[in-house]
């Protein structure tokens, strides 16, 4: 059986990190449960976003939990482990004047994340957690790589509930350079610098 990032350590991990003063808010495919307030399939690891200046304290408080750093990654983007196969998969931004988040990916380009996406509102298991909004879930899984079946599943699922548009973009290659928003299943996903 696959290590899976269950409901209930999904809720036990961000109020850990709620009392430990950190705010972070949902990406990837429990974002998507949570905006929809049901669990719609397995998943793997936690997405979370955070701001940059609170990655000490995150990796503080995992590491007191057995969670340890995964090969791979950069500062703004990496994985920490636990012994049990649970995966968080991190994502440091810097918030700019207008409120936007900014994420610097691997090659030393900005993804900007727009500032109405952190009002996102969702639930597990009947707890309030923060993700980012539908829109720009969508928004993500649009533009730089090609969604998996399990990422085009999730995109209809928040159009049906949301009436959000998903248009895959068809010219993404899947060697991109550049991380992505929402890593799904422990991968790191490619996304353009700019909405345009």
């Amino acid at each position: 059986m696959k290590p899976q990032m269950t409901a209930d350590a999904a809720v036990d991990l961000l109020q850990l990190l709620e009392k430990g003063g950190i705010e972070v808010w949902l990406d990837g495919g429990w974002a998507v449960d949570a905006a929809l307030g049901e669990q719609t399939r397995p998943h793997k690891d936690l997405d979370i976003i955070l701001r940059t200046s609170d990655l000490a304290q995150l990796r503080l408080l995992l590491e007191r939990r057995g969670f340890r750093a995964q090969d791979g990654g950069t500062e703004s983007n990496f994985a920490l482990a636990d012994g049990s196969g649970g995966e968080v998969d991190v994502h440091a931004i810097a918030f700019d004047a207008a409120g936007n988040g900014v994420y610097r990916m691997e090659d030393g380009s900005d993804w900007i994340f727009p500032a109405a996406g952190f009002s996102g509102q969702g639930q597990i298991q009947g707890v309030g957690v923060r993700c980012l909004t539908p829109d720009i879930q969508v928004l993500c899984h649009s533009h730089g790589y090609v969604p998996t079946e399990k990422d085009v599943r999730d995109m209809e699922l928040l159009q049906a509930r949301f009436g959000v548009a998903f248009r895959q973009n068809c010219g993404a290659r899947r060697d991109h350079p550049l991380l992505a928003c929402g890593s799904g299943e422990g991968g790191h996903r490619t996304v353009p610098a700019s909405f345009g």
